[in-house]
C-alpha cells in the first residue's frame, strides 16, 4: 500500500476511534440513566398496586366496624330516648350489655364497644358489667360529638385507660330525633384487627404500611419500632395534594426514620382515610447500582483498550507523516490526461453511487464488471469482496455470510442464469433475513451479460399490508371488524359443507355502557373497550374468532368437536364471568356486565347473515330476562320480535284510541294505617291483548319516543284525579329519564297544575337512580326547577343501583323509596334488616322522609316500622287499582 493511502487510512482510525470512545462515554451514561428512571417506575408500579390491594381490605375492615355502629345507632334510636336520662336508663342495664356482647363477636380483634353518655362517663360496655365508671368527656372524640359535630364515622387513636396499650376509635353521635346530644357509641379497636391487612408486606423487605385519617393523623403504621401513632404527616408534604387528587405517588426524605422513600398513597374511597405504601429507594435502586457499577466497569476495560491502540496508531502514524511529502511531488507530475481521466472516473463513480438503487453489472461469465455503492451498503457486503472480477457465486454466498441471504446459493445463481439465458427481463420481490422487501430486477445485455438492480421496498409494502389490516380490522380494539368476522363465518360455512365440522356464533354487548360513557366520558368508553378485547383475545383462543362488530358489540365464531350446546354453554359462562371482574380505568372502577346471544350452525342456520339474525334475536332475549346472563337461539323467538313489532304499531295510536287508563296504589302512613297518599300506575288495554302492566310497553315506548305524549297524559290525567281526594292525600308520579330530558318538561308540570287546580306541594314526582347516573347538568337543573315550583322530589328504588349515596350528594330529595327487593327478605335476612335500618337511620339525618315498597305481610310492616319507615306501600294495603276503588279511611291505631 502505497505510504499516501496509509497515512490516510491511520488517520481515518484515529479519528474514528476517538469518536467510537465519545460514543462508548455517552452510551454508558446514558444508559445509566435510563436504567434509572425505570428502577423508580418500576418501584411506583410495585408500591401502588399493594397500596390498592391494601386500601380495599383495610376499606373492608372499617366498613364491618361502621355498620356495627350504625347498626347500634339505630337500635338505640329504636327505643325512642329523648333525653340524656331515658338514654342511661336504656342503656345501663344488663340486656344493653348483652347486645354489646353480640356485636363484639362479629369483630374479632375488637377490644371493647362502649357507650358514653351525654356527661362522658360509660353508660356500658362490652367488657364488664356493670362497667367502670370513668369519666371520657376529655377525649376528643367526645368533645367532637358533644360540639354538633356529625353523626357519621370519626376515627382517632388513643392510650386506653384500661389497658394501657395505644389503639384506634371508631365512633358515632347519639342523638335524639330532634338532634339533641344523647353521648357517644365507640368501638376501640386494637392495632392487631388491621394484622390480617398489613401481614401480606411483612414479607417485602425495605416496604411499609402507613394507615392515616385525611387530616394527616397517622393511625397505625409497620413497621413502627418507635410507636409513631399519634402524629401527623408535615403540613409541607405533597401528600395532602395527592390525598386530593384521590391518589398517586410523591418521594419523602423519610419523615419517620430518615431513610429516603418512594410512597404510593391510596385514599379510601368511601372513608376519610389514607393508606400509604412505602418502599426505601435503597431496596428500589438496588438492582439498578449493580447494573451501573458492571456497565462502569465493563466501559472503563473498554475504554483501556481503546487506549493502547490509539498509542500504537499514533507512532505509525508519524512514522507515515515523514513520506506524504514525496507522495505528494510524485502526484503533481501526473500529466493532465491523468487528471482529466481521474475526473471523468470521479462523475462517473459519483452518478453511480447516488442512484437510490443498488446497482452490479455482470459480464457474460456472470462475473461483476461494476458495482454501487447503495448495494454494497443494502446487503452490509465488503468492498473486497463485491469487486470487479467476484462471480455470482461468490456474491450470494458473501451476502449469506453477512446474513443478508437464507435460501440455497446453487439453487438461486441456478434461476438467475436460466432466465438471463431466455433474453428477457424478469424480476420478483424478495425478503431479507432483516424483514426488508427488496425488488430485484435482471435486464439481460446483448453480450451475455446484465444489469441488476435492487430497490428497497419495504416500506410501500409495509403502507400496503397496513391499509389491508385496517380493512378489516377495529381501529380501536385491533380486532377483526364485521367484514373479517363476516369472512371467516363464510370460511365456516365451507368447512361446514366439505367436512361437517360445527360452529356456533356469540353476538353480545356490554350492559349499561354507555352510562360509563355518559359518567366517565368517551376516553374511558374506549379505554374499558381495549380493556375487554384484550381480555377477549386471552379467553378465546385459534381456531376460534373473536371481533368487534362496531359500538359496543361483540361477536365470537367458534369452532366445536362435538356437543355444541354443552361447549357453547361453557365458553358462555366463563365470558360472561371473565368479562365481568371489576375494571380499574385511569384511577375509575368500572363493574360492567354482558349479555349474550348464540347460534348454533347447522342447526339454527346455514347462511352466515341468517345465522347472526338468529344470534342477535337470542341477544335480544338474554336482555329482556334480566342481563348478563346468555341464551340460545329458539325458533320461538322469531315470534316475539313480530309481537314487539305488533306492539310498536299498536302503541303508535293507542294513545289516540284512548287505550290507556291509569290506576292507583294507596300509600299508607306507618304510624297511624291511614292512608296518605296515592301513586299513579298506567296500564294498556289492548283491544286483542287485555289489560298489560307498564313493564311490557314502558320501555319500547321510550324506545320508539311515544313516552313523551303518554307521560304528558298521564301527568294531566293524574292530577285532574287527585284534585277530587282530600287535602291531605299526595299524587305521585313516576318520571322517565326520556322525559327529564325535555325543555319544556317544569312548564308541562307547572300547565298541569294550574289547569286541574292540584297544590303543588301535594305532587310527588319519583325517579330512579338511572336518570343521575349520567350526573347530566341539564337532569338536575329541571329537578331544581320543579322543587322550586313546590312539588317533592322522589328517589325510587333506592339501594338497586351503583352509587346510591352520591346521588344523595348530589340533589336533596324530599323522600327515599325503600326498594321491595329488600322488604321482601327482611324476616329472613340479617343482611336486609341492616340495610333497611341503614337506610332509614341515614335518611332520618337528611330529613328525608322513607317510603318502604312491597309490604304483603304484618310481618314486613312490623319490620320495617320498627326501622323507623314513615310510609308503606304494597298487596297488605291493596293492589293498584281504578279511581273508584280507592277508600281514604281515618287513622287506626298501629299495630304491636
Amino acid at each position: 500500500m502505497p505510504d499516501r493511502k496509509r497515512l490516510l487510512t491511520f488517520r481515518g482510525l484515529i479519528i474514528t476511534a476517538a469518536a467510537l470512545i465519545a460514543l462508548a462515554v455517552l452510551a454508558t451514561v446514558l444508559t445509566i440513566i435510563g436504567l434509572r428512571g425505570d428502577a423508580i417506575q418500576d418501584a411506583e408500579r410495585d408500591a401502588g398496586n399493594i397500596a390498592t390491594v391494601l386500601a380495599e381490605q383495610t376499606a373492608n375492615s372499617v366498613q364491618a366496624i361502621d355498620l356495627t355502629l350504625a347498626q347500634l345507632q339505630n337500635q338505640i334510636s329504636a327505643t325512642g330516648a329523648a333525653t340524656p336520662e331515658q338514654l342511661r336508663a336504656v342503656a345501663a342495664g344488663a340486656d344493653m350489655f348483652h347486645i354489646l356482647r353480640s356485636h363484639l363477636t362479629r369483630l374479632s380483634e375488637a377490644d371493647v364497644i362502649t357507650l358514653v353518655g351525654a356527661d362522658g362517663r360509660i353508660l356500658n360496655n362490652s367488657r364488664v358489667f356493670p362497667s367502670h365508671k370513668l369519666d371520657l368527656s376529655d377525649r376528643e372524640y367526645f368533645q367532637l360529638a358533644r360540639a354538633g359535630g356529625s353523626a357519621e364515622l370519626f376515627v382517632t387513636t388513643i392510650v386506653n385507660r384500661v389497658t394501657g396499650r395505644p389503639a384506634i376509635v371508631f365512633s358515632r353521635r347519639l342523638e335524639s330525633t330532634d338532634h339533641a346530644f344523647l353521648g357517644v357509641v365507640m368501638v376501640n379497636v386494637e392495632f392487631s384487627y388491621f394484622r390480617h391487612v398489613y401481614e401480606s408486606i411483612s414479607s417485602l423487605s425495605d416496604q411499609s404500611f402507613l394507615f392515616l385519617r385525611r387530616d394527616g393523623l397517622v393511625l397505625v403504621r409497620h413497621p413502627d419500632p418507635q410507636q409513631r401513632t399519634g402524629g401527623h404527616m408535615p403540613g409541607e408534604s405533597p401528600w395532602y395534594r395527592i390525598v386530593a387528587n384521590r391518589g398517586g405517588y410523591f418521594r419523602t426524605p423519610g419523615i419517620f426514620d430518615g431513610i429516603p422513600r418512594i410512597v404510593a398513597v391510596r385514599p379510601l374511597a368511601d372513608y376519610p382515610l389514607v393508606v400509604n405504601v412505602a418502599m426505601s429507594e435503597g431496596a428500589a435502586f438496588a438492582l439498578w447500582r449493580r447494573r451501573a457499577t458492571l456497565i462502569g466497569l465493563g466501559a472503563a476495560l473498554t475504554l483501556l483498550g481503546f487506549a493502547f491502540l490509539m498509542r500504537a496508531f499514533i507512532g505509525q502514524f508519524r512514522q507515515l507523516l515523514a513520506s506524504e511529502q514525496s507522495v505528494i511531488e510524485r502526484e503533481a507530475r501526473l500529466n493532465d490526461k491523468s487528471r482529466e481521466l481521474e475526473s471523468t472516473n470521479a462523475q462517473f463513480d459519483a452518478a453511480l453511487n447516488n442512484m437510490s438503487q443498488g446497482l452490479c453489472l455482470f459480464d457474460g461469465s456472470a462475473r461483476i464488471v461494476v458495482c454501487n455503492q447503495q448495494y454494497l451498503t443494502m446487503y452490509n457486503l465488503s468492498p473486497a469482496v463485491a469487486r470487479p472480477g467476484c462471480t455470482l457465486q461468490d456474491l450470494i454466498v458473501h451476502r449469506k455470510e453477512t446474513g443478508f441471504f437464507t435460501g440455497d446459493v446453487d439453487d438461486y445463481v441456478r434461476r438467475i442464469l436460466e432466465n438471463i439465458a431466455k433474453g428477457q427481463p424478469f424480476s420478483w420481490v424478495v425478503e431479507a433475513s432483516d424483514g426488508r422487501f427488496v425488488h430485484v430486477v435482471n435486464r439481460p445485455m446483448a453480450n451475455g451479460g446484465w444489469v441488476a438492480t435492487h430497490e428497497d421496498v419495504t416500506e410501500r409494502w409495509r403502507s400496503e399490508a397496513r391499509i389491508a389490516h385496517m380493512a378489516r380490522h377495529d381501529a380501536l380494539t385491533d380486532l377483526p371488524n364485521r367484514t373479517l368476522f363476516k369472512e371467516r363465518m363464510d370460511e365456516a360455512m365451507s368447512h361446514l359443507a366439505s367436512d361437517g365440522m360445527q360452529f356456533c356464533v356469540f353476538i353480545f354487548d356490554l350492559d349499561l355502557f354507555k352510562a360509563v360513557n355518559d359518567s366517565l366520558g368517551h376516553p374511558i368508553g374506549d379505554l374499558l373497550l381495549r380493556s375487554i378485547a384484550s381480555r377477549l383475545s386471552e379467553l378465546v383462543e385459534e381456531p376460534n374468532t373473536v371481533g368487534r362488530l362496531g359500538g359496543d358489540e361483540f361477536a365470537i365464531l367458534q369452532v366445536v368437536e362435538s356437543d355444541a350446546h354443552a361447549e357453547a354453554a361453557a365458553l358462555a359462562q366463563r365470558l360472561i364471568r371473565r368479562i365481568g371482574q371489576p375494571y380499574e380505568i385511569e384511577g375509575h372502577p368500572v363493574v360492567i356486565g354482558i349479555s349474550v346471544g348464540i347460534a348454533v350452525a347447522p342447526a339454527d342456520a346455514t347462511e352466515s347473515s341468517m345465522l347472526l339474525k338468529h344470534a342477535d334475536r337470542a341477544l335480544y332475549r338474554a336482555k329482556s330476562d334480566g342481563r348478563n346472563c346468555y341464551r340460545f337461539y329458539e325458533s320461538e323467538m322469531d315470534a316475539v320480535v313480530q309481537l314487539r313489532r305488533a306492539l310498536e304499531v299498536d302503541l303508535r295510536k293507542a294513545l289516540a284510541d284512548g287505550e290507556f287508563e291509569l290506576h292507583y296504589q294507596a300509600v299508607m302512613d306507618a304510624a297511624t294505617r291511614a292512608p296518605c297518599g296515592a301513586e299513579a300506575l298506567v296500564r294498556w288495554r289492548h283491544p286483542q291483548r287485555g289489560l298489560m302492566g307498564p313493564d311490557r310497553f314502558i320501555p319500547l315506548a321510550e324506545e320508539i319516543g311515544v313516552i313523551d305524549p303518554l307521560g304528558a297524559w298521564i301527568l294531566r290525567d293524574a292530577c285532574a284525579e287527585a284534585a277530587r281526594w282530600p287535602a291531605h292525600i299526595k299524587l305521585a308520579i313516576n318520571l322517565s329519564p326520556a322525559q327529564l330530558r325535555k325543555s319544556d318538561l317544569v312548564g308541562l308540570i307547572g300547565d298541569a297544575l294550574t289547569d286541574t287546580g292540584l297544590p303543588a306541594d301535594r305532587l310527588e314526582i319519583e325517579i330512579t337512580e338511572s336518570v343521575l347516573l349520567q350526573k347530566s347538568e341539564a337532569s338536575l337543573a329541571s329537578l331544581h326547577a320543579i322543587k322550586r315550583l313546590g312539588a317533592s322530589i322522589v328517589l325510587d328504588d333506592f339501594g338497586t343501583g351503583y352509587s346510591s349515596l352520591s346521588y344523595l350528594r348530589m340533589f336533596p330529595f324530599d323522600k327515599i323509596k325503600i326498594d321491595r327487593s329488600f322488604v321482601r327478605e327482611l324476616a329472613s335476612r340479617a343482611d336486609c334488616s341492616a340495610i333497611v335500618c341503614a337506610v332509614t337511620a341515614l335518611a332520618r339525618s337528611l330529613n328525608m322522609v322513607t317510603t318502604a315498597e312491597g309490604v304483603e305481610t304484618e310481618e314486613q310492616f312490623v319490620l320495617v316500622s320498627s326501622a323507623g319507615c314513615h310510609q308503606v306501600q304494597g298487596y297488605l294495603f291493596g293492589r293498584p287499582g281504578p279511581p273508584a276503588a280507592l277508600e281514604w279511611r281515618q287513622a287506626e291505631p298501629q299495630r304491636a
